[in-house]
């Protein structure tokens, strides 16, 4: 994926070295890696600055904030669509995610590979209308 079909896409995920793989992984899919977060406040601002395409959140952050938390605030205040990554298929947290509309679920552990074919197959769903004929709504299933 090069050029117009290249996402820019913003990395939360607290474990660096999972983050470093998940980096290296995109970019060799031929993405850009517009940064990475550890905490809410960090993807806020970096969101905000970058104005990524997507977001790939971790739903569990060693801060107050979650994964979910980011999620919710990418989507309304920015726009910015999410896949979120969980080792746990909480229903509560399943429904509190839902108002974020995130396009996938991830369970963990996957291989970053496998992130980076997710991402080619949402396609048009992850870039935006200013960059495509049209802009269709796609979901992916739940955990």
């Amino acid at each position: 994926m090069i050029g117009e079909d290249m996402a820019r896409i913003l990395i939360v995920e607290d474990e660096f070295l999972i983050a470093m793989c998940i980096e290296d992984e995109l970019r060799e899919a031929g993405h850009e890696v517009v940064g990475i977060a550890a905490r809410y406040e960090t993807a806020v601002a970096m969101a905000r600055a970058e104005r990524p395409d997507l977001a790939i959140v971790d739903v569990r952050l060693a801060s107050v904030r979650d994964g979910i938390d980011v999620a919710l605030t990418l989507r309304r205040e920015l726009d910015i669509p999410s896949v979120l990554a969980t080792g746990s298929d909480h229903l509560a947290n399943v429904r509190r995610a839902e108002a974020a509309e995130p396009l996938g679920w991830v369970p963990k552990p996957y291989m970053p590979r496998d992130l980076a074919r997710l991402i080619d197959r949402l396609g048009p769903a992850v870039m935006p209308c200013g960059r495509q004929d049209d802009c269709p709504e796609q979901t992916f299933g739940k955990p």
